[in-house]
């Protein structure tokens, strides 16, 4: 096993045939693109997965430095701009050697020959690349907090919510209203 898949596992705690998509995936870009340190590079993932680890671990793409944008689409489909150059691709993964695999069954020797099957296929065969024309994504932005004047706990200012002349979280909001 290779030493990124290896740390991929750790990161995510199993392997499995969505984590070895999701590394497919971040072995393809890292030959376009360098993991991103900061905010250089924005990846736009379509599914909440366990490929989305992958993602995370290997390109540096994370919620927290806001280079990460979920899109609920259910969708093995993740979209990457790259900020210094102003280019995006999108990345679908082909479904049709996970299909024909568990078409038979999904028991624990489909889950081995399908991550084998991701794992080993041509990236030919199971990622359709192209480039895309995108909206350079926000950069992560930094809000003031507020103290819920319902339940005390703080949060962000852009979140806040007027209920009965109180400035509320959301959460608060969704229970008096």
């Amino acid at each position: 096993m290779e030493e990124d898949l290896k740390r991929t596992v750790e990161f995510h705690g199993h392997m499995c045939p969505g984590l070895a998509i999701g590394y497919r995936v971040a072995k393809y870009v890292m030959n376009h693109y360098r993991r991103s340190e900061d905010e250089e590079l924005v990846a736009v993932v379509e599914n909440n997965s366990c490929s989305v680890d992958a993602i995370q671990e290997m390109l540096g793409c994370t919620f927290g430095k806001g280079n990460l944008i979920f899109v609920d689409n259910g969708k093995q489909v993740f979209t990457f701009y790259h900020r210094g150059d102003g280019k995006a691709i999108r990345i679908y993964f082909r479904d049709e050697i996970l299909q024909e695999i568990f078409g038979a069954g999904r028991g624990e020797e489909a889950r081995s020959k399908a991550m084998e099957a991701i794992l080993s296929a041509p990236e030919e065969s199971i990622l359709s690349v192209r480039e895309v024309d995108i909206t350079e994504p926000p950069r992560a932005r930094i809000y003031p907090s507020l103290r819920c004047q319902e339940c005390g706990e703080s949060f962000m200012e852009i979140r806040g919510r007027l209920v009965n002349g109180k400035i509320v979280c959301k959460e608060c909001f969704s229970r008096l209203t």
